[in-house]
């Protein structure tokens, strides 16, 4: 569809050259002075406006503050004599987004409007990226009917704006990173940077150069300068996911950090002023962690100015029906815009399930059970064996051809391996009362590839030490 553009010219012959170079392109509209102009772009959907500054009735300048104040969105080009630059410098800054010279060019021109559109373009894409990340993160988009998840978005409403530290408590897949981005995307920061660090994901080594960056040099294989995550995060937000599992000797350096918003790059020699704002979040028990000696005590208070904690979705089992219609129109592009439903039953074994792995693993479940179902219609099958609960998994038809059979073979040993992991670590968590350093140590693996392994199995570590709690306290 072609763009419209409003040409504002006393003269008439200026009006027919510019209208003669521009109407293959665009469709012109003609006004011969300001007034015109103006009822003209009040009745049409103009794209752009090219007036003259010096017109009878209404000049340049008038119009553009109607047309600013009516559409602010819509670029003015102005046209003007080189007595009166000066004037047409002062329109741009009040909004006009360029200016010509008489006489002017047509190649300039049309240079000019082509550059003028495509900013406007850029501008009206930003908006609704906002405007659509606004939908997503905002605090009255959250789906749920649960007390605790209503409060919770009100305090996120509450302390958007402040620079309060924020400490998101709750089990993996309870959708803490949702919660730190609806804080981030509510507040005035909204514009800048949000910026995220998984301190589980990154090796130790590795970790405060992430976060505070290094200078060229510094250590080996510094090779040049790096921008840490708190310089990134500059008028912005920083979130710090997984932070208690943040090496004890970089907690002091955090502490410091954000007690001054100040820090030293490795291998710097100047301090760096930051303004961020601070978000972290965590699966485990800080304040356990702290008795434990394993978080200092100074960090956790600094970061637990406001506390969050997001209950499991086995709490809320009444938000379940209203994610899982949630789940379902979020992935119908997936399956070719099919209508889907879910069944009765299906949804009764789902409100029953515990979900270990939370909002996300009902997520997950809902897609793949989208991308099998053989109707329109979610049914029990097409559920995951784990939600389905104690009905047995279908036995494999007898194998064909070799092919088959070597597939087959693979699945059950895979199983059989799984299984025999999934013992190993309820018998050594038992053991060990659900301190994941001391299970670690008891069967000689590495911290690290532990809590990979109890994460593939999506056990939950608290109801080994809830368990041990109960038994003392009984």
């Amino acid at each position: 569809m072609r763009r419209t553009i409003l040409i504002a010219e006393d003269e008439e012959k200026m009006r027919r050259i510019l209208e003669v170079n521009l109407r293959d392109r665009y469709r012109v509209l003609l006004a011969k002075d300001g007034e015109e102009a103006l009822s003209i772009f009040k009745e049409n959907e103009v794209n752009l406006l090219l007036t003259d500054m010096r017109m009878p009735q209404k000049d340049g300048l008038s119009l553009l503050h109607e047309v600013k104040r009516l559409r602010p969105e819509v670029p003015v080009i102005l046209i003007t004599a080189y007595g009166t630059i000066e004037s047409a410098v002062n329109a741009m800054k009040e909004g006009a987004t360029d200016y010509l010279l008489k006489p002017v060019k047509m190649d300039e021109v049309e240079l000019v409007i082509e550059r003028a559109l495509l900013q406007a373009d850029l501008i009206d894409e930003n908006r609704q990226l906002k405007e659509e990340i606004k939908s997503l993160y905002g605090s009255d988009t959250v789906i749920s009917e649960d007390p605790k998840i209503i409060e919770i978005m009100g305090i996120v409403r509450q302390v958007a704006d402040s620079r309060a530290t924020v400490l998101i408590e709750g089990e993996s897949g309870t959708g803490k990173e949702l919660v730190a981005r609806a804080i981030h995307f509510n507040s005035q920061r909204a514009g800048c940077a949000f910026v995220v660090v998984n301190c589980s994901a990154i090796p130790r080594e590795l970790l405060e150069s992430e976060l505070f960056g290094h200078e060229k040099g510094a250590f080996t294989g510094a090779v040049k300068k790096k921008i840490g995550s708190f310089e990134l995060a500059h008028r912005g937000t920083i979130f710090l996911d997984e932070i208690g599992e943040m090496p004890k000797e970089l907690q002091v350096k955090i502490l410091r950090a954000i007690e001054g918003y100040r820090f030293m790059r490795i291998g710097g020699t100047e301090e760096i002023d930051v303004d961020v704002r601070l978000i972290t979040a965590t699966h485990r028990d800080l304040k356990a962690a702290v008795e434990a000696g394993e978080f200092r005590e100074d960090l956790f208070y600094r970061l637990h100015v406001v506390s969050i904690k997001l209950p499991p979705l086995r709490e809320r089992k009444e938000d379940i029906p209203l994610l899982v219609s949630h789940f379902i129109e979020k992935y119908k592009k997936e399956v070719k815009e099919r209508r889907l439903e879910i069944s009765e039953k299906a949804l009764q074994i789902m409100e029953s399930y515990p979900w270990p792995g939370n909002v996300r693993e009902l997520e997950n479940c809902i897609l793949r059970a989208m991308l099998l179902a053989k109707s329109n219609r979610i049914e029990v099958e097409d559920l995951p064996p784990e939600v389905r609960g104690g009905e047995e998994e279908p036995l494999h038809p007898i194998p064909r051809d070799s092919e088959e059979l070597k597939r087959m073979k693979w699945q059950s040993k895979r199983k059989a391996e799984d299984e025999v992991e999934r013992v190993f670590l309820r018998e050594a968590l038992k053991r060990n009362k659900g301190n994941i350093s001391k299970t670690a140590l008891d069967v000689g693996m590495d911290r690290r590839q532990l809590q990979n392994l109890i994460r593939k199995h999506r056990i939950i570590v608290r109801e080994y030490r809830n368990v041990f709690e109960k038994r003392n306290n009984g």
